[in-house]
This record gives C-alpha cells, structure tokens and sequence, in this order.
C-alpha cells in the first residue's frame, strides 16, 4: 500500500493509544488524518478525547446485532465510508470477521500487549509472569483471521522487575506502547508497505525481523 494519509481507529476503553495518535498529529510529528474513531463501547472515555480533537466519532454496540456477522457487516459499511488508508485497532476488544478483513486486508493493524508471537489472546502479563520471563513488551501485527497472527512489523520490549504483578507491568508497558504505535503510523506514512500471504514488504523488500522501537522513539532494526 502507498503510504498512509488518512485513519481510521477502532477503541473500546480509555483511547489512551488514540490519545498518543491525537497529540503527534497536533504536534505535527504525524502527517495523518484521523477521519473516524469508532467503538464498540458506547461510554468508552476514548469518544470524549475524539470529541475534544474534533473527529468524528460513532458508536456500534456488538450487543445490539443478533450475532457477530451482522455486526461486522455493520462495521465493514461505517469504516467503508471514510475509505481510510489504514484502520488502527487500539485497544479494540473484538475479534474482527470476514466482513471486515476481506475489504481491508493488509490495510489493518492492532496492538497487542505481548512480544508475538508469545502470548496471543488474553491475559499476557500474568502469563508472561507465571512463565517466569525476563522480559515482555508489546507489538504491532497486521490483522488477520489468525487471532493475534498476523505479521508482525515492529515490537518494543521491557524488563520485568522481580516487584512485578499484572498491575505494575501493565502500567509500566503502557507509556512504551503509546509511543510503539505512534513510531509504527509514523513509518506507515512514509513508506510503501505491503502486507500479504503472511510476509511484510518495506518499499519492495520483505521485511525478515520486527522492527524494534529505539531509544529516540522511531523504529529501527
């Protein structure tokens, strides 16, 4: 895909990672257009932070569709309507269906608090701690039909500290997340980057490792 210009993000809690996208774009860092923040969720406090920058925003309750095809066709046709260069999932606490992966295929990212390919699905800190790991961290993966499958373009890791539960792990990631999906959007919109049969292309060249998040913010090998 050429490089990014406009988004479309998908949150259903706190929109802290929105908020990262919100302000990088405010401070000029990010060349993008947030066109859409869509939830799930109809109280989530992320729709106040798109309210307060301004974009647009719209509520899709999953639990008012009969079943889960319905509520992606749904949310195929919101997200089709901006047709958006990227669609971000940040913090989007469903699984996305045919509906939206076959016209978005290789258009979609989300972040995962885990080093894929560790640790797919839910709970990632308190098994990264009960598998006595030294480290965790969070990557960015392209969307696929594989829960939390798909490749992987960039990652950040932290140490785990022995003081460390669930809680202070998760609090401790949060702030190097922001900044991962910040740098990852960042390189999405100045590169042409291809996501398809399971392998990432950077300007025409398969993309061997994730790329990690280096100490002044930007993504490197």
């Amino acid at each position: 895909m050429n490089p990014v210009r406009k988004a479309t993000v998908l949150i259903s809690g706190t929109g802290s990672n929105l908020q990262a996208l919100i302000d990088a774009v405010a401070s000029g860092r990010l060349d993008l257009d947030i066109v859409h923040v869509i939830s799930n969720v109809a109280d989530a406090p992320g729709l106040q932070r798109a309210e307060r920058a301004g974009i647009r925003s719209s509520i899709l309750e999953h639990g008012r569709f009969a079943d889960r095809a319905d509520f992606d066709a749904a949310l195929a046709l919101l997200m089709a309507a901006d047709a958006p260069d990227l669609v971000i999932l940040a913090g989007f606490m469903r699984i996305i269906g045919d509906a939206v992966l076959e016209p978005f295929a290789g258009r979609m990212i989300n972040l995962h608090p885990a080093l894929l390919p560790k640790y797919r699905g839910v709970n990632t800190y308190q098994r990264a701690l009960d598998a006595g790991d030294d480290i965790h961290g969070a990557s960015i993966h392209f969307v696929t039909a594989e829960l939390d499958g798909g490749p992987v373009l960039s990652q950040v890791e932290i140490p785990i500290l022995g003081d460390d539960d669930a809680t202070t792990l998760a609090a401790r990631l949060g702030p190097k997340e922001h900044e991962l999906v910040v740098a990852s959007v960042e390189f999405l919109t100045r590169h042409a980057v291809e996501c398809g049969d399971g392998t990432i292309k950077i300007d025409g060249k398969p993309l061997a490792t994730p790329y990690r998040l280096q100490a002044d913010g930007t993504l490197g090998a």
